[in-house]
């Protein structure tokens, strides 16, 4: 029983964490996640502006439905996984071409942080028991 309380609450504080980190995209850090649009991707400004944009209201659906959609959890934690997934590269590009974001202004800081996307992908799918309802899938 202890264990349920810890991965609702850590359900909900990633939840808390992606809306606060998706409200940033649209307002008072979107010059930093800017940062961390591919530089593989077109690099025109209205491009990558609405990368950062539409992936804030991602996050922001994600955070909340992590929080009020209980009944679809591991659902959401399948999803907010794979979009750990699918953003992972804009962490590997700030690495790879050394910009300066969120505090991240060494290569060292930079390298480390790309070790925490695959906490983030376990949190997701530990606190949601997303992991258990997609081997569920798959054995079908």
């Amino acid at each position: 029983m202890k264990t349920y309380y810890i991965k609702n609450a850590l359900r909900v504080l990633l939840g808390l964490f992606m809306t606060v980190a998706g409200i940033g995209h649209l307002t008072f850090q979107r010059e930093e996640f800017l940062a961390q649009v591919p530089r593989w991707l077109p690099t025109d400004p209205a491009f990558m502006d609405f990368v950062v944009l539409s992936s804030g209201i991602v996050e922001i659906t994600l955070g909340l439905l992590m929080i009020i959609l209980v009944k679809h959890q591991a659902k959401v934690g399948l999803a907010l996984a794979v979009f750990y997934i699918l953003i992972f590269p804009g962490n590997i590009s700030q690495y790879v071409n050394e910009i300066d974001a969120f505090g991240l202004d060494t290569d060292r800081k930079r390298l480390i942080r790309l070790f925490f996307q695959p906490v983030l992908i376990l949190w997701a799918l530990w606190s949601t028991g997303g992991w258990k309802y997609f081997l569920s899938k798959v054995k079908k």
